[in-house]
């Protein structure tokens, strides 16, 4: 099989098999042009006064992310399928191109590598000169799950929900600490070298950036056991990165020496329910330091996707609303805020 690289070199390949209809094949000069023809009438839906807009979406080949990107396409908006494995990131731009979506690009990433992130930035940066919208999508469990027991206890969503089923799946869901410092290390320290990278681009957008981190309501303060920790992720005024930093450093201190129930942390999904709520009180103090820019945290609600071992009733369509009405914020909306799906929450 002949691979063909087509809109951008170095980020997509894809075979001519998955090509969309009204994409021909044309000279390698003209498929490297910046302003490719194609994305641009894609990302004006045919109205040329409209300003161009460029967007970022992480962990975007499956599930909540790969609708996110497939609905703001679908507005006209230019997005960068991010994705770890290379050929689930072009499968899936294949599939969003046979759907007439050429205005998705695919470039590789994995936010736990600095070169990785450094070479999106590059890319971003030398093909579009700036960037309107980052989505924060990619997510770790920090667990290892015995997924065929877990599913034959049938638990109920509202149970899920609710953290009652807390007690009930210690036996099935285990917390190592090494797969709690992948968590971390993705879900929140991934979010945080990405977004400084992409800042620079991301200040040169004309109506102001609009940046939008994944969370969950496992990351919801009053969930927080312990009162001095929620009071201290909750404190706006004392909020910036040194200080998660040391919370995170002794709640990997409390998991090692096992006195998480001590320390006052989440016992449901531990290192998840820490990455979540270290993720929101950043998006709060990142929206301070930013003002003209949009900058907010979003529940997507309880989704069927792998990250959930597909325990959630919701459907990854719904599940992406709250993260696409939180990219296409229009000017003048809420900034520093938690969504819960498409309505403000309380933290």
């Amino acid at each position: 099989m002949i691979l063909l690289r087509i809109l951008f070199p170095g980020s997509c390949y894809f075979n001519a098999a998955c090509l969309p209809q009204q994409v021909h094949l044309t000279p390698r000069k003209q498929i490297i042009s910046r302003n490719h023809p194609k994305i641009t009438a894609m990302a004006t839906n045919g109205d040329h006064s409209r300003v161009e807009k460029y967007a970022v979406v992480t962990g975007a080949n499956k599930g909540i992310g790969l609708e996110t990107v497939r609905q703001i396409a679908s507005k006209g908006v230019t997005v960068v399928l991010t994705a770890r494995d290379e050929k689930r990131g072009t499968d899936a731009t294949c599939m969003l191109h046979n759907m007439g979506l050429t205005n998705v690009v695919f470039h590789q990433l994995d936010v736990l590598d600095p070169v990785s992130i450094e070479s999106l930035a590059k890319f971003i940066k030398d093909r579009f000169g700036r960037l309107d919208i980052l989505v924060n999508n990619a997510g770790a469990s920090g667990v290892v799950v015995d997924e065929e027991r877990l599913r034959a206890m049938n638990i109920d969503p509202e149970t899920w929900l609710s953290g009652k089923a807390t007690n009930m799946v210690q036996q099935v869901i285990k917390t190592s600490y090494e797969t709690a410092v992948e968590c971390l290390n993705t879900n929140f320290y991934g979010v945080q070298r990405l977004t400084e990278a992409l800042l620079p681009l991301l200040q040169l957008s004309p109506s102001g950036a609009r940046i939008v981190n994944v969370s969950s309501l496992r990351g919801e303060l009053w969930r927080i056991r312990g009162d001095d920790l929620r009071n201290e992720l909750g404190d706006l005024e004392t909020l910036n990165e040194e200080k998660l930093d040391s919370i995170l450093k002794r709640f990997l201190k409390d998991l090692k020496e096992n006195t998480l129930e001590a320390g006052g942390w989440s016992l449901m999904l531990p290192a998840y329910s820490i990455s979540k709520a270290t993720l929101n009180a950043y998006t709060r103090f990142l929206a301070k330091r930013h003002p003209n820019m949009l900058i907010n945290c979003v529940h997507p609600g309880y989704v069927n996707t792998d990250i959930n071992w597909h325990t959630g009733p919701m459907p990854v369509e719904e599940g992406a609303r709250g993260p696409v009405k939180c990219a296409l914020l229009p000017d003048g909306g809420p900034t520093g805020c938690y969504f819960d799906q498409t309505e403000v929450a309380s933290f």
